[in-house]
């Protein structure tokens, strides 16, 4: 229990080591786009009240993600129940200024499905901003587990449900299995063959690549 309260405080609680690198990566975001409050956002795996919480908010947001819709929105937002990777006609027949995806690229269901998504980002606006963890930062951080992203799958099965920093610790086998298949770190090699057309940068911590952001600004 108190490994448990660690992680709270280290990744998820709103003044934790997590939330500020959140905080600083809000900040970039609306450094690389200045014009970001007036501009219209496809959010591709997020959560509406994530934008309540920026610095600078997009003009107008559109949120897709597989979880339950919130029942009220804000003017600004709208939300749709859809799969990242299979977009429906109607979203894929409009257009955006940016489309931002944090920490969803890697749980989308391996490289065929990531490269759906990404052609999808590149299509949908001239401008995207997607962040994902980097496989070779010492730490996993779904799991905060040091090398778990290396271990076989029967290995990581076993972190993911006994290991006390987890999210969730003492899952069934079914759900822990279910939930390592479906994190799979990648590297910046794969990064630059989804998005040749970007810049990617380098997220940092002490010293060691911690998340990748592939950029295209125009």
């Amino acid at each position: 229990m108190a490994l448990h309260s660690l992680r709270f405080r280290l990744v998820d609680s709103p003044t934790s080591l997590g939330a500020k690198r959140r905080a600083r990566r809000a900040l970039w975001l609306s450094e690389a786009f200045p014009h970001l409050a007036e501009m219209s956002v496809l959010d591709l795996g997020g959560r509406v009240e994530s934008w309540a919480r920026v610095p600078v908010r997009p003009g107008r947001v559109h949120v897709v993600n597989l979880e339950p819709l919130p029942a009220e929105l804000p003017e600004w937002a709208e939300a749709d129940h859809a799969d990242a990777c299979e977009l429906p006609k109607g979203i894929l027949s409009r257009r955006y200024d940016l489309v931002f995806s944090n920490s969803v690229l890697e749980h989308v269901g391996g490289h065929e499905r990531r490269r759906r998504m990404a052609e999808a980002i590149r299509e949908l606006a001239p401008a995207y901003w997607v962040q994902t963890p980097y496989r070779y930062f010492p730490i996993e951080p779904h799991w905060v587990a040091p090398g778990m992203q290396f271990l076989p799958v029967s290995a990581r099965v076993v972190v993911a449900r006994r290991w006390p920093l987890a999210y969730t610790p003492g899952k069934s086998y079914e759900a822990a299995m279910r939930q390592v298949l479906t994190t799979e770190l990648i590297g910046r090699a794969e990064l630059r063959y989804l998005f040749p057309d970007a810049t990617i940068r380098s997220e940092r911590l002490v010293g060691f690549t911690k998340s990748l952001i592939a950029i295209r600004t125009s």
